[in-house]
């Protein structure tokens, strides 16, 4: 029987021995590599917390005293220790245990999957409220794969300095790493701290010699004490953070559990907020990730890989980049994840990784624009979100041209309710000025890129999903910058937004099949909604907008606005995501459960086709795109 198999919970911890602790270890890592392989998921990052969080656990009495992860990646050795073990086998998987804390599956879970550098700041308000309410809690929070780049999080660490009263402990997870290797004069500052691993016990010598040194009055001691402090520096200089008023220490040996456990009970008892140094290597005890110079197996992959949307970005930038030498790119510790990586070999010198700072990122590409260069800032579409006011009021509103490639847009999947790029479209309606495009397939990913970098006068979107790229899907016509897709008859007008353009070819082949006369178009541009579509739309009798996006205020409800300020009457119905966080499956798994797949779609139509106008519309399709199969 396996040692884990016992483990039901962090008391069970208590009475191992080190033996069995370090057998523990091994056993975690073994499941991590087996499991993780064949589920997908965060693999080097979780090696390299293995004793950390099993120190973790002997030290602090979870649930009671709260553990709280940044971002929540880093937690399957968590999941282990809390009684998750048997189910583990379902990571990530529908109806599975998720990849990030959840509330729903343990007690021990308490901030799920929220985005990168929060942990301090969710830690500061939970250690204030157990202070006030006089609850004798401990709250631990821990950070790294370089959330400390973050501005949130060195906003949290000033105001937790400024309270020597909260039984708070930082832990510092110093791994040189984000998704990439960690950028900045931060991670400068804490390799510094790395390449002196000696330093302690140097410091120690000062202290034994300054208690032996005889007739030491108050003057020489504070002289001596000096000479400590500025060796301390010279060797580490953790002053940056003692300087803020917190008490630290370390650098600690993130994979020596005895002595994480001694520099967590020594942070416990001290009464006040300490900060523990831990230093570790991302994929620790499994050669294949700590050689993987990319990321360290940051996240386990497919073997095969298809080509894909993040693909065909990549390669047309860099083909942008030799024709524009004033275009430069940008990237929040994304480099490899967005497409940029191809770029940066190109154009070492036009490549700027500002860390996980997006705020930052998008406020120094407005200072680039400004400076006659035209930036490409490469996020995740989920993590623009963080940096909307930037994108409003410091690029926006000084008409700067950046263009914003957004990878991962609408319906990711597996990584959950943080993940899925559902908001982003709904946030730019709001940006005056700004152009939106969403391409539908591969062929659209490159043109529309090319066309964006042309705008200098005002923001651009370029926005596209996760995975494999469609397959081209060419226009039989265009109108204005609108392609028209399908062309059966005047019943509905579907507007296929993005990658949903395909989807809507299959709605239109269901209603043809069904004798209604369809004409699906993909606007391209999204926004301004242009005015072809308002034009088309007086020509039909039903509108029907599908989108990969939320629903609320989104591409589909700007159409229907820009209708009806046209005094256009014909009826609008809206389709996208429902404006709730999704669990985590695969990406047509939830298309399917919240209704956005070809078949549910069709029927959803002609039913508000039936209802609305009573008698089926008997409309003959065009017989040469053949008979499709019925609805």
């Amino acid at each position: 029987m396996r040692l884990l198999d016992t483990v039901g919970g962090p008391a069970d911890l208590k009475d191992l021995t080190d033996q069995q602790l370090t057998d523990l270890a091994a056993e975690i890592r073994d499941v991590l590599v087996e499991t993780v392989s064949r589920t997908g998921g965060h693999l080097g990052p979780n090696l390299g917390m293995v004793e950390i969080t099993l120190a973790m656990h002997r030290v602090f009495d979870s649930p009671r005293d709260r553990l709280v992860y940044d971002t929540g990646h880093q937690t399957y050795v968590h999941k282990l220790l809390t009684g998750r073990a048997p189910k583990f086998d379902t990571l990530r998987q529908q109806g599975g245990l998720s990849g990030y804390p959840s509330q729903a599956e343990s007690e021990h879970d308490l901030v799920e999957n929220s985005h990168a550098s929060t942990s301090l700041s969710y830690a500061d308000g939970l250690a204030k409220a157990y202070r006030l309410r006089k609850e004798d809690r401990h709250v631990v929070a821990l950070i790294g794969d370089g959330g400390l780049t973050g501005g949130m999080a060195w906003e949290a660490l000033n105001n937790i300095a400024a309270c020597d009263d909260l039984k708070l402990v930082v832990i510092v997870n110093d791994n040189g790493r984000s998704y990439s290797p960690t950028v900045g004069g931060l991670a400068t500052h804490l390799t510094s701290l790395r390449t002196n691993p000696r330093y302690e016990k140097i410091l120690d010598l000062v202290k034994t010699n300054l208690g032996r040194t005889p007739y030491v009055g108050p003057p020489m001691y504070e002289v001596l004490h000096g000479v400590k402090k500025g060796l301390k520096d010279m060797l580490a200089p953790q002053g940056m953070f003692e300087d803020l008023g917190l008490k630290y220490v370390g650098p600690v040996d993130g994979h020596d559990r005895v002595a994480m456990e001694d520099a967590l009970a020594k942070a416990k008892a001290f009464g006040g907020p300490v900060l523990v140094h831990a230093v570790t290597q991302k994929g620790f005890g499994y050669a294949a990730a700590v050689q993987d110079e990319e990321d360290n197996f940051h996240q386990i992959r497919p073997a095969y890989k298809p080509r894909g949307w993040t693909d065909v970005f990549a390669e047309e930038l860099v083909e942008i980049g030799h024709r524009r030498p004033d275009v430069v790119a940008i990237t929040a510790a994304m480099l490899h994840p967005t497409g940029l990586a191809a770029f940066g070999k190109e154009f070492p010198d036009r490549i700027f990784d500002v860390g996980i700072a997006e705020q930052h990122a998008v406020t120094s590409a407005a200072g680039l624009a400004m400076g006659g260069l035209h930036p490409v800032v490469g996020l995740y579409a989920t993590f623009l979100n963080r940096a909307f006011d930037q994108l409003l009021m410091d690029v926006a509103l000084h008409k700067c041209g950046v263009t914003f490639v957004l990878d991962r847009a609408g319906v990711t999947g597996d990584d959950g309710a943080s993940h899925n790029g559902m908001w982003d479209m709904s946030l730019l309606q709001l940006v005056p000025g700004l152009r939106l495009a969403a391409p539908r397939d591969g062929k659209r990913v490159a043109e529309l890129l090319n066309e964006a970098v042309e705008v200098d006068d005002a923001p651009t979107v370029l926005r596209y999903a996760k995975g494999e790229v469609f397959p081209d899907i060419e226009a039989i016509d265009r109108i204005g910058t609108t392609d028209v897709l399908v062309r059966t008859g005047t019943d509905v007008l579907l507007v296929g937004i993005g990658s949903m353009a395909a989807t809507a070819v299959d709605v239109a082949e269901r209603l043809g099949a069904q004798g209604f006369g369809v004409t699906v178009v993909d606007p391209r541009w999204v926004k301004p909604v242009a005015p072809e579509l308002v034009e088309l739309a007086g020509k039909h009798k039903f509108v029907v907008t599908i989108e990969d996006n939320g629903r609320v205020g989104g591409c589909g409800a700007a159409i229907a606005q820009a209708i009806r300020d046209a005094g256009v009457a014909t009826p609008v119905r809206d389709f996208g995501i429902p404006q709730r966080f999704l669990d985590h499956a695969k990406r047509p798994a939830i298309l399917q459960e919240i209704g956005l797949t070809g078949q549910e779609l069709a029927r959803e139509v002609i039913e508000l086709i039936t209802r609305d106008q009573g008698d089926a519309i008997t409309s003959e399709p065009d017989t040469a795109r053949g008979r499709p199969t019925g609805a």
